[in-house]
């Protein structure tokens, strides 16, 4: 969040970018992160919450509905003051209270095991910041490539049973590696922990992969991305050309010339 000083001297927003915001059908997520609790987590969770409201504000003659989204607060390390919860009460002049709260997230409390195991990808990111003074100082960061290697394996895992989409294998690897440059900053330690995840991360794949989709017709589009999405990790598996062509047939249901020409064009080795 970004803020400049009026006339009168109070602050006012001018620019917010929340750590995570996301649309599940009709609902609307908003998910802070923070190392420890400073005071301010409610009132800056508030001025967020209305930013982000404002966006699918309703409104018509003298009447509009603001529809706040739901919140959390993950909180990657835990302290005597680190709340269970964020409550905000909002006072109206005719003497209505509204209260405004959720359950905070210790990520202290979960352990990598668990976060994969109830499925809960989005608290990766999260999770990986908890490494953020190794990250920027010169002491050793062999705990966080640990824990982003066995990230990694586990997300693959999932992937090849299909309980991973392409889209959302490559867009977990990349909001990671976002986290990771945020922290690194360009520091000798960002590009071993991004390599990890696979690349530098400038726009999510699902996102190159719809842009290039429009421009070249979304059928094609879309299967060139897949073949692409599925040669890079079966060549990091280290499946040979054989493999890597019955996977692309298998995955995007083309025929084996095409495969092949998938292959010949994406692949570090060619047929």
């Amino acid at each position: 969040m970004t803020e400049s000083e009026t006339a009168d001297g109070s602050k006012e927003i001018e620019e917010q970018i929340s750590d995570f915001l996301i649309k599940i059908g009709s609902e609307v997520y908003l998910l802070e992160c923070q190392s420890y609790d400073d005071g301010s987590m409610a009132i800056r969770i508030a001025e967020y919450a209305f930013i982000v409201a404002r966006q699918f504000a309703t409104w018509d003659i003298g009447h509009a509905t603001i529809p706040m989204p739901r919140f959390s607060v993950i909180y990657v390390k835990r302290t005597e003051r680190t709340p269970k919860t964020t409550k905000i009460t909002f006072t109206f002049p005719d003497g209505q209270k509204v209260n405004y709260e959720s359950t905070n997230v210790i990520l202290e409390e979960f352990t990598k095991e668990y976060i994969i195991e109830k499925r809960l990808f989005p608290y990766i990111p999260f999770y990986i910041a908890r490494y953020e003074k190794d990250m920027i100082s010169e002491g050793s960061i062999e705990n966080a490539v640990r824990d982003l290697e066995y990230f990694r394996n586990e997300l693959v895992r999932l992937y090849e049973a299909e309980e991973l989409t392409d889209h959302e294998l490559i867009d977990l690897k990349g909001f990671i590696n976002t986290i990771i440059t945020h922290i690194t900053n360009g520091n000798k330690n960002e590009e071993r922990l991004v390599n990890i995840m696979g690349g530098t991360v400038i726009e999510t794949e699902s996102e190159r992969l719809i842009r290039q989709g429009i421009s070249q017709g979304i059928s094609q589009g879309i299967s060139q991305g897949k073949a692409q999405l599925l040669i890079e990790l079966g060549q990091e598996e280290g499946l040979d050309d054989a493999a890597l062509l019955k996977r692309i047939q298998e995955r995007i249901g083309v025929s084996l010339e095409q495969a092949a020409a998938y292959l010949e064009r994406y692949g570090k080795q060619t047929v």
